[in-house]
């Protein structure tokens, strides 16, 4: 029986005993209904799973011993950025879940001129901590046990900036098709992707500017949901782990 992976924010080393986080403790005791001398598996974002077994239960803590590391080692050699245009609610929530399965490397959240959701300090802090959340709990689902790094949402100009590798805007009349990308030996890029609305013209330039150049993924104008996902598929398909 697989068991499931819970994330916690704290040093895992084998042979201690940590208090679990009470969200973890919840979770594994009121939902999967564990006991003392159970096991279970936790990581903490540093590339390893840590089996473990509980060894104290309170009404609303727990403890667990961790017994083992083991290396995961299934990160895709083809190291993506997803420069993501703010979408709205749980479109964006979506589009993070989706993209950390397919195993994105860097999120890059950036309001642009057609944003249709505008975030001052505060809703941008609470926003980032429930997108956090969200690559937890696709990391959790997935096995993966690195969380993909996200940057603090930002204007368009400061994330463009921010272009590691090759960076590539969708473009259905681009010269260049996803297709020409095939036995390239590309380790590293960064694919913007528009808001509902998609790119403004003056956004166009910031991105060119930036060095961001068109790529063709097909004849059709898709969603912000749809384009990132697909092009990310993709583009592991031809350069990354699903070849």
């Amino acid at each position: 029986m697989r068991l499931t992976r819970s994330h916690v924010d704290l040093p895992l080393r084998v042979g201690e005993e940590i208090a679990l986080p009470e969200d973890v403790a919840a979770h594994l005791l009121r939902v999967l209904r564990l006991q003392v001398g159970d096991a279970c598996v936790l990581f903490n974002g540093d590339g390893h799973d840590y089996d473990a077994r509980i060894t104290a239960v309170g009404k609303r803590d727990a403890r667990a011993s961790v017994l083992a590391a083991r290396r995961v080692d299934n990160e895709s050699p083809l190291r993506i950025s997803l420069l993501q245009g703010i979408a709205r609610g749980e479109k964006m929530d979506w589009i993070l879940q989706k993209a950390t399965e397919l195993g994105v490397a860097r999120i890059l959240p950036a309001c642009s001129e057609r944003s249709e959701v505008r975030l001052d300090a505060q809703r941008a802090e609470k926003r980032l901590a429930h997108w956090r959340g969200i690559l937890v709990s696709a990391c959790e689902q997935s096995g993966r046990a690195s969380l993909p790094e996200i940057v603090a949402p930002c204007e368009l100009a400061q994330a463009a900036g921010l272009r590691a590798g090759p960076g590539f805007i969708l473009d259905p009349e681009a010269g260049e098709s996803l297709t020409s990308l095939r036995g390239a030996s590309l380790r590293e890029c960064t694919l913007a992707i528009g808001p509902e609305g998609g790119w403004s013209p003056r956004d166009r330039e910031r991105l060119l500017a930036a060095g961001y150049t068109g790529l063709r993924l097909g004849p059709r104008v898709l969603r912000t949901e749809t384009a990132g996902i697909a092009a990310i598929a993709a583009l592991q398909a031809l350069c990354g782990d699903l070849g």
